[in-house]
């Protein structure tokens, strides 16, 4: 029998969703999922509908330029096709499954039938190109679209949690991956994931406002890049 949970998706605003693709970016490597899911929110003009409140979070807000926000926020087009999950916040190991489980329940009951999770893998330099991990059927379609295959390797933390929980689901999981600076963001490497979905979902989201704002990201993602950098000492989300 599954024990109720803490956690729980609050919807603000009322959308019907059409079996989204949900794209998910989680704090990591450069910080490139924030980085790139933020990137899409704001070119398809998305609105935030929810957000995740649990006890596993940590006892922390975010802001931007002054502006308050919650640190794990869902949106929505204006479609219904395409759902967005954004954290800001580095998350425990302990309370991930009840995070996990809560993000997949509410993408199963919109009827979405595939979560995508963009993710930076720690590394030196970055190489424009993109990778990929998914179940053999998704990762020939990445392959056919430029994006290969990763050969071998293990995630971990909430982007490794998800994509376990997707292997015994109905929905399916997919994470695409590129290298990027570990130690500050890194927007060129978040460029080189949207073009990935560009390519594999067909969009046409320009990337040349993320690869010229450089300096301003750097600056307002400084403190989660240093608190991902301490967490990192800890744990590492991606070994390949």
């Amino acid at each position: 029998m599954k024990m109720p949970s803490d956690d729980q998706v609050f919807e603000i605003k009322k959308t019907v969703l059409k079996t989204p693709i949900v794209f998910a970016g989680f704090v990591g490597a450069g910080l490139v999922g924030p980085l790139s899911v933020g990137y899409i929110i704001d070119k398809l003009k998305m609105e935030e509908i929810g957000y995740l409140r649990s006890r596993h979070l940590p006892p922390s807000t975010v802001f931007m330029q002054g502006r308050l926000r919650h640190p794990f926020r869902l949106y929505s087009n204006s479609d219904g096709t395409i759902c967005a999950i954004i954290c800001e916040i580095t998350l425990r190991a302990e309370g991930l499954y009840d995070v996990v489980s809560t993000i997949l329940d509410w993408a199963e009951k919109k009827g979405s039938h595939e979560i995508v999770i963009l993710d930076g893998v720690a590394s030196a330099t970055h190489d424009d190109k993109a990778f990929c991990a998914a179940e053999d059927d998704l990762c020939r379609v990445m392959e056919d679209n430029d994006i290969k295959m990763i050969p071998q390797g293990f995630i971990t933390g909430v982007a490794g949690g998800i994509l376990n929980e997707c292997l015994v689901r109905r929905i399916q999981g997919v994470t695409l991956l590129v290298k990027a600076n570990d130690k500050e963001p890194d927007p060129l490497a978040a460029a080189t994931l949207v073009d990935a979905v560009n390519r594999a979902y067909g969009m046409d989201i320009d990337t040349a406002d993320l690869r010229k704002e450089k300096k301003r990201i750097g600056a307002d993602f400084k403190e989660l890049s240093d608190k991902y950098t301490e967490h990192r000492k800890i744990d590492s989300n991606m070994y390949m």
